[in-house]
């Protein structure tokens, strides 16, 4: 993997038990640190039952080395946002183990159709740690202090587009952007790759080619209180033609995407 590392604010360190003493001769414990163990995500990616067009997928996402730059963890509460297929939401419940959690957002006119409902019920079924949340993105609201991962896969871009054929009201980056901040845990990670747009009006640029340019997600995130941590240009692709829509079969599955891994601070 080609990871370009900048920025880095901080550098992770287990937390110290907090002691009290009692005259001097007793010491209690009164936090204890929790470290977590990293999952196997190669093992995650080759779980048994997954449906074969997700599987080949794979070579194209790179999912385990995804998900090890980003650094999820095992026991991690996790957020899928427009999860559509569950592509993510199955391979991350698989790596954070039956002590985690992921939740799926999904705008509900996307998953309505028997071949979802069918699809979904398969993901559920093998990893029971997946549950479904019908929701606008819109209206979605994470609880406070919830989740310490969340995963938004080639769905950023969305949050400026609007569509009366698929029931997409207009949205506000920004807001969705401050209830997440407010959702995820001190410490805890957003994960963006999405496709590399041109620069320009952004929503304009989204309803003609599904792309974002990575200088407005960088300071759209920012504005909301994250910290850039790190970025990869392992989907670098410079022969892609940003002028093409994501959906165009000569570019589709190949487009430059960039990959950037947010932190909430502690």
């Amino acid at each position: 993997m080609r990871a370009v590392f900048f920025a880095t604010l901080a550098s992770s360190a287990l937390a110290l038990s907090a002691c009290s003493y009692d005259n001097g001769d007793t010491a209690s414990a009164s936090s204890e640190a929790v470290v977590k163990a990293a999952p196997d995500f190669a093992a995650a990616v080759t779980t048994a039952g997954r449906e074969e067009g997700d599987v080949k997928l794979d070579a194209s996402r790179q999912p385990a080395e995804i998900l090890t730059f980003m650094g999820l963890e095992t026991g991690d509460a996790v957020l899928d946002i427009f999860a559509g297929g569950g592509y993510y939401s199955e391979i991350m419940a698989a790596a954070v183990g039956s002590d985690g959690s992921v939740v799926a957002v999904n705008p509900p006119q996307f998953v309505s159709s028997d071949a979802a409902k069918a699809k979904w019920a398969g993901i559920t079924a093998r990893q029971p740690n997946v549950s479904m949340m019908p929701s606008q993105l819109g209206d979605y609201t994470p609880e406070a202090n919830s989740y310490d991962f969340a995963m938004m896969h080639l769905i950023y871009h969305d949050l400026y587009w609007e569509s009366e054929k698929f029931k997409v009201a207009r949205m506000d980056p920004a807001a969705f952007l401050n209830r997440l901040y407010a959702g995820m845990k001190p410490g805890g990670i957003v994960a963006v790759i999405d496709h590399v747009g041109s620069a320009g009006d952004t929503r304009a640029v989204v309803e003609k080619t599904h792309r974002i340019a990575p200088t407005t997600a960088k300071a759209d995130f920012e504005a909301a209180g994250f910290v850039l941590e790190a970025e990869s240009d392992m989907f670098a692709n410079p022969s892609d033609d940003l002028e093409k829509n994501v959906f165009d079969p000569s570019v589709r599955g190949k487009t430059n995407r960039f990959v950037m891994k947010f932190r909430k601070p502690a």
